[in-house]
């Protein structure tokens, strides 16, 4: 059940804000009170939901900022990348449903539309922001409406291209909008690439190294001197460049501008919200901001569990089994120590797909691109041409976004990529926006790939030595969290499009494809059915599935990934094809985007237990 209950009496203040109408009544004297209080009241709600919790504390003062100067919800607010909307969620009329968020049937961990009027863009992705915004305010430009549009980037969120993108556009259209950079060490400080090589541009020109090196020569003897101009040069680069870079982007510059100084951020937005055309804010805040746990490790509390508020300690793991993501790392680790040229590749997912330890042991074989998926995998087909290794990890979710590149840039020439797909199938709480449920349907149709769905993690480790060493393009999706609890063998290749019979029964046939394993068995036992794992979407083990069909009343196909067009459809195209004519019930996820919620819920209510199998068979046999 929901738990709705917060004593508000703690915050006095924010108690009366039940929209930001409400918010922009407080005169402005109080608004640093009332952000001392959202940051309480987050650090509350989070301890006690669990969710993400840095990114929301670092924009605290923003969030107060904005909906007290814009006229929200006429004005329209995008976040980007969304888990930064918790303060956002918080002053928008959702203040006593917080405890609910991640929750089956809460409040989502995301800007979401279907949610309030204050959410304008659903943005469970990121880099989405300044794109909408365009179109939104180019739309109101024709309309006259008068009203404004923001978009707030940060988090990472700017170091994907489609941000750059939309900003040359609008550079080149000009309308009324305004894009806040949030710069948390996340964005602009911490970037590979643009920025930093833009900067290297200018200081790599021949005046410019002519002078520095004269420069050095006359200070040499003047130590004091020469340590001033250091750092002179060192905060100039820090402001010049990211002025220089947005303003030929077509964007008028503003900042940087201290994000936690809330008069500050109230008198700059009042100017800001005057101008005309495309106007660009740079905020420098601190993930974590207000809470010295966080504070100190931003990334290992950007998405926390239930905590101890007071102690600032996340609980103690008491789990044996090592999660899906933990038996990749070390697999990669495991090859590494043999295999210079293996090349581990992650859009910005490095710790949640377990490469932290990799990271650490092997920095020369690691790459993280950032928030560049589409980049990521034309990378490694680079790599791959050049004759090293290359693995990509990345969730199911976030592949989407590359899938032009698998086509185009690994698939037509069939180089040797290994994807390591996390994160497949039911994901749990972060809802509709991060479920894998659709990369068997959108991988299959593709030629030249071998497609894997592992059903334990001894398979799973199997599984990507088999890719790695398979001379073409290969994917292995495992699901989130922790694994069955199998022993692992040495290492070996499985041959390719090889099933395994795991039950002999009658009558009825259990095809497995992937780690809903467990559930599957104890279906066939209660069914007296047989059991294939077919381990293999492309290839198929065709001459299984033949055999199966000719003793055999009912053939039952069982997945977590959209059944429409999933590895059950490809079963039925195989049987089609060969003229098989028997019944075939496919079991799988609802041609409907999941909600949030637990991972054993979701699949309860989708039916991928046990029982709601057995219920499904019987229901088909009887119909």
């Amino acid at each position: 059940m929901l738990n709705n209950i917060i004593n508000l009496d703690n915050y006095p203040l924010l108690k009366q804000i039940n929209s930001p109408e409400d918010l922009r009544r407080y005169p402005a004297s109080k608004l640093p009170a009332i952000c001392h209080e959202l940051r309480q009241f987050l650090l509350y709600c989070v301890s006690q939901s669990s969710g993400h919790l840095a990114s929301g504390l670092g924009v605290i003062e923003l969030t107060t900022a904005i909906h007290y100067v814009y006229n929200t919800p006429f004005d329209r607010v995008i976040w980007d990348v969304g888990h930064q909307a918790y303060p956002h969620k918080i002053l928008t009329g959702r203040r006593n449903q917080m405890l609910t968020i991640r929750q089956r049937g809460g409040l989502h961990s995301f800007p979401h539309r279907n949610e309030s009027e204050y959410d304008v863009l659903t943005t469970g992705h990121s880099s989405t922001s300044i794109s909408a915004a365009l179109g939104i305010a180019i739309a109101e430009q024709k309309k006259q409406s008068g009203r404004k549009v923001v978009a707030v980037i940060g988090d990472g969120a700017l170091t994907a291209g489609m941000a750059f993108e939309a900003m040359n556009h609008a550079g080149h259209a000009k309308p009324d909008m305004l894009v806040i950079v949030n710069d948390n060490d996340m964005s602009i400080s911490a970037n590979t690439g643009a920025l930093n090589q833009h900067l290297a541009h200018i200081l790599s020109s021949r005046t410019y190294a002519s002078f520095r090196e004269s420069g050095k020569l006359l200070l040499s003897t003047i130590p004091p001197l020469k340590d001033f101009v250091k750092k002179t040069e060192e905060h100039l680069k820090g402001l010049v460049t990211p002025a220089i870079l947005f303003e030929e982007l077509g964007f008028n510059y503003i900042g940087p501008i201290d994000g936690h100084n809330i008069d500050t951020l109230v008198t700059t937005l009042q100017k800001v919200r005057q101008l005309k055309g495309p106007q660009l804010l740079h905020v420098i805040t601190k993930k974590g901001k207000g809470y010295a746990p966080a504070e100190k490790d931003p990334t290992l509390w950007h998405g926390v569990p239930k905590f101890n508020l007071q102690a600032g300690e996340m609980p103690r793991t008491t789990q044996t089994i090592p999660t899906y993501s933990h038996i990749f790392g070390n697999w990669l680790c495991e090859m590494a120590e043999h295999d210079p040229r293996l090349i581990a590749i992650t859009p910005a997912m490095g710790e949640g797909s377990g490469m932290s330890q990799f990271a650490m042991r092997f920095p020369d074989q690691f790459f993280d691109v950032a928030i560049a998926e589409q980049h990521a995998v034309t990378l490694a087909a680079g790599f791959a041409i050049s004759g090293f290794k290359p693995i990509v990890a990345i969730y199911s979710t976030f592949l989407q976004r590359a899938y032009d590149q698998v086509i185009h840039d690994i698939a037509i020439q069939n180089l040797p990529v290994l994807f390591a797909i996390d994160r497949a199938g039911i994901v749990g709480a972060d809802g509709e926006t991060h479920q894998g449920a659709f990369d068997l349907s959108f991988l299959r149709c593709i030629p030249n790939l071998v497609i894997m769905a592992p059903s334990d993690e001894n398979e799973c480790r199997q599984m990507l030595y088999t890719g790695y060493q398979h001379n073409g393009p290969s994917m292995v999706r495992y699901p989130r969290g922790s694994s069955v609890g199998v022993p692992l063998t040495p290492l070996k290749t499985i041959p390719i499009g090889q099933s395994k019979t795991r039950r002999y029964g009658h009558h009825i046939a259990l095809l497995n494809f992937g780690a809903l394993l467990p559930e599957v068995m104890k279906a066939a036992e209660q069914l007296d059915a047989t059991v294939i794992d077919m381990r293999f979407i492309k290839p198929l083990d065709e001459i299984t599935l033949l055999q199966i069909s000719q003793n055999h009343n009912i053939i039952v196909t069982i997945e977590e990934n959209s059944v429409k067009g999933g590895a059950g459809s490809a079963v039925n195209e195989f049987l089609l094809s060969k003229k098989i004519k028997c019944d075939i019930l496919n079991i799988g996820l609802p041609d409907k985007f999941i909600p949030q919620g637990s991972q054993a819920e979701i699949r309860d209510d989708v039916g991928l237990t046990a029982l709601k199998i057995i219920a499904k068979i019987n229901h088909f046999i009887n119909q």
